[in-house]
């Protein structure tokens, strides 16, 4: 652990601001220290300098004046810039021994009194571009520490040379795990390094627990690759660089006894081109894309890993028939192609083999699984901050969302672990296992429950379902309903909200750079069926239209011509039914600022 800590960058972060709103220009105020400069950031433009000393508030002049806890950083659009604030934080724990935050609270500060000058349509584009950066604020999952890495395990930080850990945060990081990295360019370029504050989007669990006269310590640590992101069914597969969506390196570590372990697995999408696009059906098709190009796009994929992690072994948990079928094949042919003996599939059909009930079965995939796990260990460092062993490979699950199977898996996979780990270092017998202790055990399933429903809530909008038996051990009725209500929440959010948060999250990551379009038209702009396709004044229409008919039919006894009536607004409502069934497509919330690149 010394090994591990020594070394600091050495210009600190600032941790607390005061942030002085002046009509012309905000100002930043260190106030955790004496600072001998401040930074003041335009209104007009979002242009930056640090001054020596504030400004002097006239008689008539009262600023607004607030504690802020770090910046975000800085996003162009069409015409402003707008800075983005930390208003409030939560501390949820330690990592090495340093405070970890979430972001509870951020707002979005305009610098775009250029905006007056302006033209019509460029304010309007501005106001449309405004809203997607709003809905950003509710942006999940964000943790960030002012003292220590939080987008390098456990291992590479060890790995880190004394001169590397001397270096600002934000230069230290792994930009694969950088949240903010774009929104942090204008405070790097201009040198802001006591700024820079680097942010991660993930999870943090943690939990205490004593077994005998020893406490263990376990943290769970998630971190979402920000190459792919997006939400569920916008972002699937894997792009032409081998980038997947809903890439997730979801760590371990343990700390008892004096030791310290780390176990690391990942997560992501089948790492080929295809798309689940949403049309109003419960379930739309899979269509694979390109197919020539899944041997090229897998391949880039695993390479990377293996670059990264050493060994790969990739857990394939899908349906082998059916529509998933047709994936899992296409990704076993895949695999077949990559000439590489440190990369290695397994596919364990989940639902075929554990139902919806029978998740004890996933000991079968563990027995397939064992020997690799037991020659590729994981990181361990003893009393003094010394290496003991190191993780040399690591397992790679993945279902369709990567989301509710997955996250029963990984959980199995890490209890195993710690279970080696816990006997490794003494705490544990030889044939004691957590289970056997229900304080532990039960903070364990939790541990594991809440990681899987925050990054299922980060990518689908709901938490993980067979979030049960990850709690509890097992399948409950009340599960099992709970399960009913976030599929049917998934499919409202999937068709009619997930489009412009896909936006928002593109806009953030700079996916899509607004200054650097060429294209000034609306990023609203949209065929004319498209345009006035409205699936609540459908709904609205063919509900009338029933409606009447009813009346129609009621009335049919005094009137024959009723009869007539009802069966026009009975076909009108029926109509409509079937024009939107036919164009389900039209009718959802689609993103507008990107299209498919495959």
């Amino acid at each position: 652990m010394n090994d591990t800590n020594r070394g600091t960058p050495e210009k600190k972060l600032y941790t607390r601001l005061r942030l002085w709103q002046f009509p012309d220009k905000y100002i930043l105020e260190p106030i955790d220290g004496t600072a001998e400069s401040f930074l003041s950031i335009s209104r007009f433009d979002g242009s930056i300098n640090l001054i020596g000393e504030l400004s002097k508030c006239s008689a008539t002049e009262s600023p607004n004046v607030r504690t802020i806890f770090g910046v975000i950083g800085m996003l162009k659009l069409l015409v402003g810039t707008y800075l983005l604030v930390i208003t409030e934080r939560e501390s949820v724990g330690s990592y090495l021994g340093h405070a970890i935050y979430r972001v509870s609270g951020m707002q979005i500060l305009p610098c775009n009194h250029s905006l007056n000058n302006s033209s019509a349509e460029q304010k309007k584009m501005e106001a449309e571009f405004s809203v997607l950066l709003n809905a950003a604020e509710g942006t999940s999952g964000l943790y960030f520490s002012y003292d220590v890495n939080l987008t390098l395990c456990l291992q590479r930080l060890h790995e880190l040379g004394n001169e590397s850990k001397l270096l600002p945060l934000w230069r230290q990081a792994e930009p694969r795990f950088l949240w903010n990295s774009y929104m942090l360019e204008a405070l790097i370029d201009n040198k802001l390094d006591s700024y820079v504050l680097p942010i991660i989007q993930g999870s943090y669990q943690n939990f205490q627990a004593a077994i005998g006269r020893k406490v263990v310590d376990v943290t769970l640590i998630a971190r979402r690759c920000t190459r792919r992101t997006g939400t569920r069914m916008w972002r699937r597969g894997a792009d032409m660089e081998g980038y997947v969506a809903n890439f997730v390196e979801s760590e371990q570590i343990l700390q008892s006894n004096g030791f310290t372990a780390s176990f690391v697995q990942v997560r992501g999408s089948m790492p080929f081109l295809w798309e689940q696009i949403v049309d109003l059906t419960y379930k739309p098709k899979f269509e694979i894309v390109r197919p020539e190009e899944a041997c090229r796009v897998a391949e880039r994929h695993f390479l990377d890993l293996s670059n990264k992690y050493g060994s790969v072994l990739a857990v394939d948990l899908v349906n082998k028939h059916g529509s998933e079928g047709r994936l899992s094949e296409r990704f076993a042919n895949a695999m077949q192609t990559i000439r590489n003996d440190d990369i290695r599939y397994v596919h364990f059909d989940f639902h075929q083999i554990c139902g919806h009930i029978h998740f004890e079965r996933l000991s079968l995939l563990y027995n397939q699984i064992e020997d690799y796990l037991n020659k590729h260990g994981y990181f361990l460092l003893n009393e003094k901050g010394e290496k003991v062993s190191g993780q040399t490979g690591v397992v790679r699950t993945n279902c369709i969302d990567c989301l509710d199977r997955t996250n029963v898996t990984q959980s199995m996979i890490a209890r195993k672990a710690l279970e080696s780990q816990l006997k490794q270092i003494g705490i544990f017998g030889s044939d004691d296992s957590i289970s056997a202790y229900p304080y532990f055990d039960a903070s364990y399933k939790i541990l594991w429950a809440n990681h899987g429903d925050h990054i299922s809530i980060q990518y689908s909008g709901t938490p993980a379902l067979k979030g049960d038996f990850v709690r509890y051990g097992n399948r409950t009725v009340q599960g099992i309903l709970k399960d009913g209500w976030n599929a049917l929440a998934r499919y409202y959010l999937n068709n009619f909200v997930d489009g412009t948060k896909q936006d928002a999250i593109d806009l953030l990551q700079g996916h899509y750079i607004v200054s650097l379009s060429r294209d000034l038209s609306s990023p609203t702009k949209a065929g004319a069926l498209e345009t006035y396709a409205s699936f609540r004044l459908a709904l609205a229409l063919v509900l009338t239209g029933l409606m009447f008919a009813l009346m129609s039919l009621r009335q049919a006894q005094i009137n024959v011509r009723h009869i007539l009536l009802s069966l026009v607004w009975a076909s009108l409502s029926l109509g409509v039914a079937a024009f939107v069934r036919a164009n389900g497509r039209l009718f959802t919330n689609r993103p507008r600022l990107l299209r498919s690149k495959h």
